[in-house]
């Protein structure tokens, strides 16, 4: 049942691109089965509060505009906020919609450890909370996680970088190449529990070509700490690209970057530029989000590749998760070991992702209805 409910409303998504397309996601749709239209047993509207990060990503207004959307369409209030990357914002945001009685929470943290009072409140008033793609740790009123399997798309990145470089083929298999090449590695943010994730599956699958000799990190840069960019931030991991180049690459050459998300690549792919290193001669850079901006530089052969994370699905499943609760069921979990925020295990609902090179960029992205051709060859709207 709970695979037919996520196809219809994502079929719904589909149908309804046009705004959120244009800033890199789908739309949501309302069809969920066994939904009440929204209304309490006393007939009034009920309301769901959707807390999202930033609009500095323009991955982050597609989610919250399709998590709206398909929400409204279930027939619920939607009372959407956006924090712009403040962690004091989000926590006001979230207090104020607990205050007002919302009847169910998706949060899309900040920082998954700085939401406890909120989350202690929303317990007390018996609100329902979904972590919406970032796990928030440390609170047990936590009750259920919508978000993409994250070690695998760590996985996927590092696989693009080796298929990138020459190491491994389109099938994954290894291509005898001995290399070596110099590489370096970026990870997200600290506070975002996603980041460690991504950053072990993704250093889990290259560590056998490192020790083998076939990769080398020349800046000698290995850890979660020292690669971290805090915000997911492109400035600073221009910042920090330019440090490294000063530093390592005065007479080596970098040949490939493992990079987390589009933003960090973009600042990555500037940094590379100006110290002249051409577009058509550019370091396998990878990436995540599949936004608009990146999808561009891969089609003109800039960017290396990118992990397409479909959020219509993310949010058509938030919407599913949260007409559950409201309609006294517990939505269905596929995954109830993995994300343990520290004070127990969140029943979990991981979505699958794809590696986006030129080649799949019409199949993934434009045939599926995310981005127009146009787009793609503009790089925005």
């Amino acid at each position: 049942m709970i695979s037919k409910k996520l196809s219809a409303i994502a079929a719904g998504l589909t149908l309804s691109l046009t705004l959120a397309a244009c800033s890199g996601g789908g739309a949501g749709s309302g069809s969920n089965e066994g939904s009440n239209g929204g209304a309490t047993g006393d007939g009034e509207q009920k309301t769901v509060g959707v807390a999202m990060p930033t609009q500095t990503s323009e991955r982050w207004i597609a989610d919250g505009d399709a998590v709206k959307k398909g929400l409204e369409e279930a027939g619920y209030k939607v009372e959407l906020q956006f924090a712009g990357d403040d962690i004091p914002k989000q926590q006001q945001q979230i207090d104020q919609m607990v205050a007002q009685g919302v009847d169910a929470l998706i949060i899309a943290s900040i920082d998954g450890t700085a939401l406890s009072t909120q989350l202690d409140a929303a317990g007390a008033a018996n609100i329902p909370v979904i972590a919406y793609d970032r796990l928030i740790n440390g609170n047990e009123n936590v009750d259920f996680y919508v978000t993409f399997d994250n070690y695998s798309v760590g996985v996927q990145q590092a696989t693009a970088l080796l298929r990138g470089l020459g190491l491994v083929d389109a099938d994954g298999k290894e291509t005898g190449e001995k290399g070596p090449f110099n590489i370096e590695l970026f990870a997200g943010s600290p506070d975002d529990n996603n980041a460690t994730f991504f950053f072990n599956g993704a250093v889990d699958t290259l560590k056998p070509f490192i020790d083998a000799g076939t990769l080398k990190v020349a800046s000698g840069q290995t850890e979660f700490g020292q690669v971290a960019i805090q915000r997911w931030s492109q400035d600073e991991a221009q910042k920090r690209m330019d440090n490294l180049l000063a530093s390592t690459y005065q007479s080596e050459k970098v040949h490939g970057v493992l990079s987390p998300f589009d933003g960090i690549s973009r600042g990555i792919i500037t940094a590379l530029r100006g110290v002249g290193y051409a577009d058509n001669a550019m370091p396998v850079v990878t990436g995540q989000d599949a936004e608009i901006a990146s999808v561009k530089l891969i089609n003109d052969g800039i960017q290396s590749s990118t992990i397409f994370k479909d959020t219509r699905k993310l949010a058509a499943q938030s919407v599913l998760a949260a007409t559950d609760y409201l309609n006294g069921k517990e939505p269905e979990a596929n995954d109830t070991k993995t994300y343990d925020n520290g004070v127990k295990v969140v029943p979990s609902f991981l979505l699958e992702s794809d590696i986006v090179f030129k080649d799949d960029i019409k199949p993934l992205l434009i045939d599926s209805g995310y981005f127009t051709q146009e787009q793609v060859d503009k790089g925005g709207n």
